[in-house]
C-alpha cells in the first residue's frame, strides 16, 4: 500500500511542473496513476479476500496474522505504539476500488471540462490526485491514529479543492465553512479514538475489533469505550454531512463539479460511512450507537429529501440527494449485523455509481449552457440523447427502481430491517420512515430528470453546445456500470459477502453460547414478492404522485414555516465567537508592551512559585548545591560584566544603547561557555548574538532613537515586584530540578549513543541532528513560521519579487546621487560621486552603482570582498565537519548568514538581492523538505522515523570517508537557517530601506510643490 500512498502524492506534488508543460492534457496522465493503482488492486483481490492467515509484511518481514486481507506495518512513532499500518481487506478492498475507480474516470473527466487556458489546473490536478491518495490511506489505514492523519488530509485538501474559486466569495465561505465543520468533528473523533485505543491498549484497528466484545462486556472499560463510540460517530456524521452537520455539503457545490462528483459523491463523504461500517461490528453492542445511527440516519435521509424537492438547481436537487442518502447509509452499516453490512456495502456501490454519474451530467449540462436552473433548462433531451440517456439510467438506479443496482442494494436494506431485531416502535418507525424517504427519492430523481432534459411549456430550448465523446465517456461508463450492477449483481455480492461474513464471524466469537447465526443473505435482482418490495413498489407509488403533484407540493413547502435551521444556527454560532474573539482581544491586546509582558511574566512567575510553596516541592541540601566552578580567573570578570551589561540595559535611555548592553550579556555567556569547554554552544551562542544584533539595529531605524525611562511611572512599583517574583522562581525551579533528580541523568549515556548510534564524536551535533531529532525539526519548523510571520508584517507585495534594474533605484542609489546637483557642492565631489555612481569593475560588489556615496564605506566594502568568500566555504565546512568537531549546520547557516549580511551592509539592498537571488521562503521550504525528507527515507529501508545509517565509501586522494545520513538532516537545518537570515535582512533591511526611501520622495515631492506655490 506505501508505494501506492508514495506514487500518488509524489505526482501530484510535480503537478503544476506536469500541466506547465502539457497543458489540461496533463489530466490524461494523472488519471493513469489511479488507474494504474487500480490494476494494481484487482490483482491483488484475490489476496485480500484469502479467508486464511495471511503475511503481514512488517519491516519486509513476515508474520501471520489471523485476520482476512493484506497487512502492512511501519514503526513511525515506535515509542509511542504509533505505527504506519495498513490492512487490504474486503471493505477496505472495496472502498480503495471505488476510490481509485471514480478517481479515474473524473481525472479523465477534467481533462474536457476544463478550458485550455483556465488559471491554477496545476494545483487543482495536484490537489485531486492527493485527495485520491488521501483517501485511499484512510481505507486502509490500520492504526487509528494513521486513520486520523489521513482522515484530516482529506479535510485540508476538499478545503482547497471547494475553494478553487477564491476569487468568489461564495467558494472561499463554502469552503471555510467545510472546514470548520468537519475539522470540529475530527477533533471529537480524535478524542473518541483516543480513548478507544486507551480502553483496548492497542491503536490497531484490527486488534480492537477483536477486543471490542469484551470491552464493551467489562464495566471497568464499557463507559470509556462508550464515550469513544459517540465522540468518533460525532468525527463520521461530521463527515458524511448527517444532521445535524448536513447544511455544509449543499453550500461545497460552489466547487466544480468534478470535485462534486467525486468528493462529494464517491469518496470524502463516504469516509464516515466507511468509519462506521469499520467500527459497527464491534460496538454496535454499546449504549448509545443504534440510537445514534438510527435517529440521525433517518433524520437526515428525510430532511435531505424534504429540501431536494425545493431547490431550482439541478445540481443542488443532487446534493440534498447526496444527503438524504448518506443518511439511509450510515443507518443500515451502524445495525452491525451481516445482513446489514451487506447491504451497506452493497448501497455504497450503488451510490457511488449513480451519483458521481449524475454529478458529472449536471457539469457537462452546465459546461455547455450555461446554467444549472431547471426553470430555464428546455429541451436538453433532443439536443443530446447520449447524454440524457446517461443522465436518464444513473436517476432510475438513484430511484431504486428495478432492473438498476440502486434497487438492489435498497431491497437488501429493507430485507435487513425487517430481519434485524429492534425494538418493536424502532421497527415500525423505521420502515415507515425508509419507506417514505424511498418516496421523496423517487420524487427528486423524477424532479431532476425533468428539469434537466424535459421540454418545457413556454421555455424556449436551451442552446446546447455538441459535446465530444471523451466529455461523456465517464459518466457514460458509471451509468452502464449502474445498470449492470442491477442486472447481474453477483460481482457486488461476491466482492461484499466476505465482508458481511466478517461481521458474522465476529458476533459468533463474542457469543459462544447462543443459537446458530441465520445464513447470509445474497444480493440478487429479484427475491419474490416480500416485504421489501412491498415497501419499495409504496415508495414508487408514493413518489410519482409527490412528482405528478410537484406545483402543489411546492406551494406547500414555501408556506411552512421551518422554526429552526443548521445553518443559521451555525452562521450565529461562528458570529457569537467573533463577537466573543473581539471583545477579549479589546481587554487583553492593548498594544501595551508592558501590559503583555506583566501578563507573560506574572503567570510564569505565579505558577511555578505556587507549585513550589503549596506542592511540597523538596530543595536539595547544601552539599548538592553546586556552583559553576570558574576555572579561570576570567570568568568573575565576565560575570561581573554580564551584570554591569543587565543593569546598564535597564538605565539605557536609548534604544541602540539598550541593545548593544543587552548584547554584552549574550556575547559574555558565550564566552562563559568557551571557558568551560563547550566550544558548540559559545560559537553558536556568538553567531546568534551576532546576527540578533544586526536584525535588532536595522529594526532600530523605524523607531524613535529615545527610550522613555522604563522604571518610571505609576507601574514601577510593580515592574520590581513581577521582576523579583520571576527571577526568584526561576531560582527555585532550577534548584527543585536539581532536588527531584532520583536516578542518573540520561545525558551521561549520550557519548556513547553518540559515537555508537550516531556515527560521530560532537555529541552536541549528533544529539540535534540524531538523538533529539524531533526536536530539532520542530524547532527548525517554528524558524520558518517566524520568518513567515516578519515577511508578512513587513512585506505588501510577493517577499520573493526581483529587483530588476537600476532604472527602478528609488532615493539612496544612482537617482539620489544625481539628484544631489541642486545642492551646493563643489564641482570636484560632484565628480567622484558620479565616477563611484557609473563604475563597472567588480560586479559581484555593486555598491558603487547602487549605494550613494554618503552611506558607502569603502573600508568596508574591501573587508567584505576579503571575507565573503572565505566565510560562505568556512560554513560549508562547518556544516560538514560538524558531526565530529565543532559546528553543524546550524553554526555553519548563521556564519552563512552572516556573510550575506556584511554583503548587505556593504552594498545595500541590491547588493543583497544579487548574493541572493532566490526566494527566501523557497529556501525555507527546500530546507524543511530535506529534513522532512531525510526522516522519511528510513522508512523505506525498514528503519525507523530519522534513525541514521553509517555509510563507509573510498575516494580517491581521500581514502575511506565515513559518511552518516543525520549529515542529510544538517543540511536541512542550514538551509532553513540561511533562509531565515535572508528573510530577516529583506524584510528588516530591504523593506524597511524602501519604506524609508518612499517616505523620503514623498517628503522631497510635498517640498517642492510647496516651494512651487510660495513662488507663484
Amino acid at each position: 500500500m506505501l508505494p501506492v500512498l508514495a506514487l500518488h502524492f509524489t505526482v501530484a506534488a510535480g503537478a503544476p511542473w506536469i500541466f506547465r508543460r502539457m497543458g489540461r492534457a496533463a489530466f490524461f496522465l494523472l488519471a493513469a496513476v489511479p488507474a494504474g493503482s487500480l490494476v494494481w488492486l484487482a490483482l491483488l483481490g484475490p489476496s485480500a479476500y484469502d479467508a486464511g492467515p495471511v503475511a503481514a509484511a512488517a519491516h519486509g518481514a513476515a508474520a501471520a496474522s489471523p485476520a482476512r486481507g493484506i497487512v502492512e506495518s511501519w514503526d513511525f512513532v515506535p515509542t509511542l505504539g504509533v505505527q504506519l499500518a495498513f490492512r487490504l481487506d474486503p471493505l477496505a478492498w472495496v472502498l480503495c476500488l471505488l476510490v481509485l475507480g471514480v478517481g479515474a474516470l473524473v481525472l479523465l473527466y477534467c481533462a474536457r471540462y476544463f478550458k485550455r487556458g483556465d488559471a491554477g489546473l496545476g494545483g487543482f490536478g495536484g490537489q485531486m490526485l492527493a485527495f485520491a491518495g488521501a483517501m485511499f490511506g484512510l481505507v486502509t489505514a490500520d492504526d487509528l491514529i494513521a486513520l486520523f492523519i489521513f482522515w484530516e488530509l482529506t479535510t485540508v485538501l476538499s478545503y482547497l479543492l471547494i475553494g478553487y474559486a477564491n476569487v468568489r466569495l461564495s467558494a472561499r465561505r463554502s469552503a471555510l465553512q467545510a472546514l470548520v465543520v468537519t475539522t470540529a468533528g475530527g477533533l471529537a473523533m480524535l478524542v473518541g479514538l483516543i480513548l478507544l485505543g486507551e480502553a483496548a491498549g492497542t491503536y490497531r484497528i484490527s486488534a480492537l475489533l477483536e477486543k471490542a466484545p469484551a470491552l464493551v462486556a467489562d464495566p471497568t472499560t464499557a463507559v470509556p469505550v462508550a464515550a469513544g463510540a459517540v465522540l468518533t460517530l460525532v468525527g463520521a456524521l461530521s463527515k458524511s454531512a448527517l444532521v445535524p452537520f448536513h447544511f455544509w455539503l449543499p453550500a461545497a457545490m460552489a466547487a466544480p463539479t468534478p470535485v462534486s462528483a467525486y468528493l462529494h459523491a464517491a469518496a470524502m463523504v463516504k469516509a464516515g460511512v466507511y468509519l462506521v461500517a469499520r467500527l459497527a461490528p464491534a460496538l454496535a453492542a454499546t449504549a448509545y450507537w443504534q440510537p445514534v445511527v438510527l435517529a440521525f440516519g433517518l433524520a437526515t435521509m428525510l430532511l435531505g429529501g424534504y429540501r431536494s424537492l425545493r431547490q431550482h438547481d439541478i445540481k443542488l436537487i443532487l446534493a440534498f440527494g447526496t444527503v438524504s442518502q448518506l443518511g439511509f447509509m450510515v443507518a443500515v452499516v451502524g445495525l452491525g449485523t451481516p445482513a446489514a453490512a451487506l447491504a451497506g456495502l452493497a448501497m455504497v456501490v450503488a451510490h457511488a455509481l449513480f451519483k458521481a454519474a449524475l454529478f458529472l451530467v449536471v457539469g457537462i449540462i452546465d459546461h455547455q449552457t450555461g446554467t444549472r436552473d431547471l426553470r430555464r433548462l428546455s429541451g436538453v433531451f433532443g439536443r443530446s440523447r447520449a447524454l440524457a440517456v446517461a443522465g436518464t439510467l444513473a436517476a432510475a438506479s438513484m430511484a431504486g427502481l428495478p432492473l438498476f443496482g440502486g434497487f438492489v442494494a435498497k431491497e437488501a436494506i429493507f430485507d435487513a430491517f425487517a430481519h434485524t431485531p429492534l425494538p418493536a416502535a424502532w421497527e415500525a418507525v423505521l420502515l415507515v420512515g425508509f419507506a417514505l424517504g424511498s418516496a421523496l427519492t423517487v420524487a427528486y430523481s423524477a424532479r431532476f430528470v425533468w428539469g434537466a432534459f424535459a421540454r418545457k411549456p413556454g421555455v424556449a430550448d436551451t442552446p446546447f453546445t455538441p459535446i465530444t465523446p471523451l466529455f461523456a465517456l465517464a459518466p457514460a461508463l458509471l451509468a452502464l456500470a449502474g445498470l449492470a450492477y442491477g442486472l447481474w449483481p453477483a460481482p457486488v455480492d461476491a466482492w461484499a459477502a466476505p465482508y458481511a461474513a466478517s461481521v458474522a464471524a465476529g458476533a459468533a466469537a463474542a457469543h459462544d453460547a447462543g443459537p446458530s447465526p441465520a445464513p447470509l443473505p445474497h444480493l440478487a435482482a429479484w427475491h419474490g414478492i416480500s416485504l421489501p418490495l412491498a415497501l419499495s413498489a409504496a415508495g414508487w407509488i408514493l413518489g410519482a404522485a409527490l412528482f405528478a403533484r410537484r406545483d402543489a407540493v411546492g406551494r406547500a413547502q414555501a408556506r411552512a414555516n421551518v422554526p429552526a435551521d443548521a445553518e443559521r444556527g451555525y452562521r450565529a454560532l461562528i458570529g457569537a465567537v467573533d463577537q466573543a474573539a473581539i471583545w477579549v482581544t479589546g481587554r487583553t491586546q492593548r498594544g501595551s508592551l508592558f501590559f503583555y509582558l506583566a501578563v507573560i511574566l506574572a503567570v510564569a512567575a505565579i505558577v511555578p512559585l505556587a507549585v513550589l510553596l503549596t506542592g511540597g516541592v523538596p530543595l536539595p541540601p547544601p552539599e548538592r548545591v553546586t556552583l559553576v566552578d570558574p576555572g579561570s580567573p576570567l570568568i568573575p570578570v565576565i560575570g561581573a560584566a554580564i551584570a554591569v551589561g543587565a543593569l546598564a540595559a535597564v538605565r539605557a535611555n536609548k534604544r541602540f544603547l539598550a541593545v548593544l548592553m543587552v548584547s554584552i550579556t549574550g556575547y559574555g555567556i558565550a564566552l562563559i561557555f568557551a571557558l568551560q569547554g563547550a566550544p558548540d554552544l559559545a560559537v553558536t551562542q556568538m553567531l546568534v548574538e551576532t546576527i540578533v544584533l544586526v536584525a535588532f539595529v536595522l529594526g532600530l531605524r523605524s523607531l524613535p532613537p529615545q527610550l522613555r525611562d522604563r522604571t518610571g511611572g505609576r507601574y514601577r512599583a510593580a515592574r520590581i515586584v513581577i521582576a523579583a517574583a520571576f527571577g526568584t522562581a526561576m531560582v527555585l525551579a532550577g534548584l527543585a530540578a536539581m532536588g527531584a533528580r532520583v536516578v542518573e541523568p540520561i545525558s551521561l549515556q549520550f557519548p556513547d549513543l553518540a559515537y555508537r548510534g550516531g556515527g560521530g564524536l560532537n555529541i552536541v551535533n549528533v544529539t540535534l541532528v540524531d538523538l533529539r531529532a524531533w526536536d530539532t525539526f520542530g524547532e527548525i519548523s517554528v524558524l520558518a513560521l517566524a520568518a513567515t510571520g516578519i515577511a508578512s508584517l513587513i512585506f505588501i507585495r510577493h517577499r520573493g519579487r526581483a529587483l530588476t534594474a537600476t532604472a527602478d533605484v528609488p532615493t539612496g542609489s544612482i537617482g539620489r546621487v544625481r539628484g544631489v546637483e541642486a545642492r551646493s557642492r563643489g564641482a570636484a565631489e560632484l565628480a567622484v560621486a558620479r565616477t563611484f555612481a557609473t563604475v563597472e569593475r567588480d560586479p559581484w560588489l555593486v555598491a558603487g552603482r547602487t549605494l550613494a556615496p554618503e552611506r558607502r564605506s569603502i573600508i568596508f566594502e574591501v573587508v567584505t570582498r576579503l571575507l565573503f568568500h572565505s566565510m560562505i566555504v568556512f560554513s560549508v565546512y562547518l556544516l560538514l565537519a560538524g558531526h565530529n568537531f565543532p559546528g553543524g549546520g546550524f553554526a555553519g547557516g548563521l556564519v552563512a548568514g552572516l556573510a550575506l549580511t556584511i554583503r548587505y551592509l556593504a552594498g545595500g539592498r541590491f547588493e543583497l538581492h544579487e548574493a541572493a537571488p532566490v526566494s527566501p521562503g523557497a529556501v525555507l521550504g527546500i530546507g524543511l523538505a530535506t529534513a522532512a525528507l531525510s526522516a522519511a527515507v528510513p522508512l523505506a529501508a525498514g528503519a525507523e522515523v530519522f534513525q541514521s545509517a553509517i555509510l563507509t565509501i573510498w575516494l580517491p586522494v581521500f581514502g575511506d570517508v565515513k559518511f552518516v545520513t543525520s549529515t542529510i538532516f544538517d543540511v536541512g537545518v542550514y538551509l532553513v537557517v540561511v533562509g531565515l537570515v535572508i528573510d530577516v535582512l529583506r524584510s528588516l533591511g530591504s523593506g524597511i530601506d524602501e519604506q524609508i526611501e518612499a517616505a523620503a520622495k514623498a517628503e522631497a515631492r510635498r517640498s517642492k510643490a510647496e516651494r512651487e506655490g510660495a513662488a507663484r
